[in-house]
C-alpha cells in the first residue's frame, strides 16, 4: 500500500536531495570577500566562471533521490524496499565523505576558507528518514510474517 508512512519518509529523503541539489552547499572566502560558492554540480568562481569538478557529489544525490523515490512503489517486496533504504543511506554518507574530500581540496588549491551553508544539513535529514523508513518496513515485514505462521 502506498499510503503507508515510510511512504512519506522516502519520498521526504528524494525531496531533500532534490533541494540539495539546487542550493548551495557552501561559500569559500578569503579575508571575507567571497571568492566562490560550493554547489553540488560546480563551483562558481567570483568571476562567473563555473568548474565542474565536484559532479561526484551531484550523481550520489541523484541516485539517492532516485532510489528513495523507486523505493516507494516496491511496497510489495518489503526486504528490496529494505535494501533500497540502506543503500540509500549508504549513498548519503558516502555523499558526506565525498564532501568533505572536495572541501579539503579546494580549501587548499583556492588557499580559502569555507564556510557550510544551512542546505548541506538535509542529506543528514534525510539520513534520519531513512532509518525511519526502515525501521516501519521492517515492522511491517515483521506483522506480515507473523500472520504467515498462525495459518
Amino acid at each position: 500500500m502506498i499510503q503507508r508512512i515510510q511512504s512519506v519518509y522516502l519520498f521526504l529523503v528524494a525531496v531533500c536531495a532534490v533541494v540539495c541539489l539546487c542550493m548551495p552547499v557552501g561559500h569559500f572566502h578569503q579575508d571575507g570577500i567571497g571568492i566562490a560558492d560550493f554547489y553540488n554540480l560546480w563551483l562558481t568562481m567570483a568571476d562567473g566562471a563555473r568548474v565542474f569538478a565536484p559532479w561526484a557529489m551531484f550523481v550520489l544525490l541523484v541516485l539517492a533521490a532516485f532510489t528513495s523515490f523507486a523505493a516507494i512503489f516496491l511496497f510489495k517486496r518489503r526486504m528490496f524496499q529494505v535494501r533500497l533504504s540502506v543503500f540509500s543511506s549508504l549513498i548519503l554518507v558516502g555523499y558526506y565523505i565525498v564532501f568533505g574530500v572536495f572541501v579539503y581540496v579546494f580549501k587548499f588549491r583556492y588557499d580559502a576558507d569555507f564556510t557550510l551553508s544551512w542546505t548541506a544539513a538535509f542529506p543528514a535529514v534525510g539520513l534520519i528518514l531513512d532509518y525511519l523508513a526502515f525501521r516501519n518496513i521492517m515492522k511491517d515485514e515483521l506483522i506480515v510474517r507473523s500472520l504467515d505462521r498462525l495459518r
